[in-house]
């Protein structure tokens, strides 16, 4: 087949063919089409992603290819870069504003991994190439210092424009605060709901968090002042549930998840991540035990008629690791690392529906 002529028009025109297969509406009408550039015999253009973390980025990418090759010409040569900007359901107001998405990580009771799963979320994020941070607000045992091998260490404050800031710790790429911080190691601090409340607030209003695709709050367990102070404070654009399989977590936990439904505080469910779903011994990675029940996780998803993210299985190394003091998803385990990749990836991905579907998030005027 000879040369023939290739327009923008008609690569736009082929593109719009092609559905992004979450948001199920074409690319082209979505914004994501950039940088068209056409040579002899070839095309290359930009598709902008809502987040590195995108699971389908492959299944678009070969898409695309297909679309110009049956709208032009088969021979065409297309040559396709992949970006991401992730999206935002709020409006940078004087608070956080450089914060694109605020995601509650909650439970109904303790003991369920809580702040294991929001430590190894945040790194798979991280590792997608998203720009992460932790605010760790469970006041009854603030877990992200040691997970992070971090709990020696002090917030360091700076001046700007007459105001003194709280500089987040870094680590491993991470930007984090916590309550954890705030309070000798070994020392028994009693909190108050209004002095926790309060402490939450400074580490929105008083901390530089600077530019961040997503900032998780580890919650303590069941529901609190915390909780209406977390929503009250800024406009969050969903929430986590995280359950173990059994029947009485799966109870609290539906509790947890009515609260974030309340007409009143109308924030998003963005999914369930069951937590120690099955036992998996080191040396027999194809075994699963599922010791704790199964399919709870997914029932409860189910019923509240949200996805499930993830089914985290209990591997003695995820264990071991926070208590080393790095998230288990640094360590080479593939079994561990394919659960909190795939969760986090489901995560990003729910996340970008909601803000592509419902409108934005702004902080619950609750009348007490």
């Amino acid at each position: 087949m000879g040369e023939f002529t290739i327009n923008k028009e008609k690569v736009l025109q082929a593109l719009s063919t092609v559905e992004e297969p979450d948001l199920k509406r074409d690319l082209v009408t979505l914004g994501m089409i950039q940088d068209i550039e056409i040579g002899i015999n070839q095309v290359s253009f930009t598709v902008v992603l809502t987040t590195p973390a995108c699971p389908l980025k492959e299944l678009i990418r070969r898409n695309c290819e297909a679309a110009i090759h049956e709208h032009l010409s088969p021979d065409v040569e297309v040559n396709i870069k992949l970006i991401a900007n992730v999206t935002s359901t709020r409006d940078a107001g004087p608070m956080i504003p450089g914060v694109k998405n605020v995601i509650a990580i909650s439970s109904g009771k303790g003991g369920v991994g809580k702040s294991t799963v929001t430590a190894n979320l945040a790194m798979a994020l991280h590792r997608s190439g998203a720009k992460v941070g932790i605010i760790d607000a469970d006041i009854s045992g603030p877990s992200i210092p040691v997970m992070f091998g971090a709990e020696n260490m002090q917030p360091t404050i700076t001046p700007k424009d007459g105001k003194n800031y709280i500089n987040p710790i870094r680590q491993y790429g991470i930007k984090m605060i916590s309550i954890g911080f705030l309070t000798p190691p070994d020392s028994a601090i009693v909190w108050r709901g209004p002095m926790a409340s309060q402490a939450l607030k400074q580490f929105f209003g008083d901390t530089d968090w600077g530019e961040l695709d997503y900032l998780l709050i580890d919650l303590p367990p069941g529901t609190s002042d915390i909780h209406l102070t977390l929503v009250q404070t800024v406009p969050v654009t969903g929430a986590v549930i995280v359950t173990t399989p059994q029947k009485v977590a799966l109870a609290d936990a539906s509790k947890g998840m009515a609260m974030f439904r309340q007409p009143q505080i109308n924030v998003p469910i963005l999914g369930v991540v069951e937590n120690m779903s099955w036992f998996t011994p080191e040396e027999l990675p194809e075994h699963q035990y599922f010791i704790f029940g199964k399919g709870g996780g997914q029932s409860l998803a189910d019923k509240f008629d949200v996805p499930l993210l993830g089914q985290i299985p209990l591997v003695q190394g995820i264990r071991e690791s926070g208590d080393e003091g790095r998230p288990a998803v640094m360590d080479v385990n593939p079994i561990v690392n394919d659960a909190f990749r795939d969760a986090a990836e489901s995560l990003a991905q729910q996340v970008a529906i909601r803000n592509a579907s419902r409108e934005k998030t702004r902080p619950v005027e609750i009348q007490v």
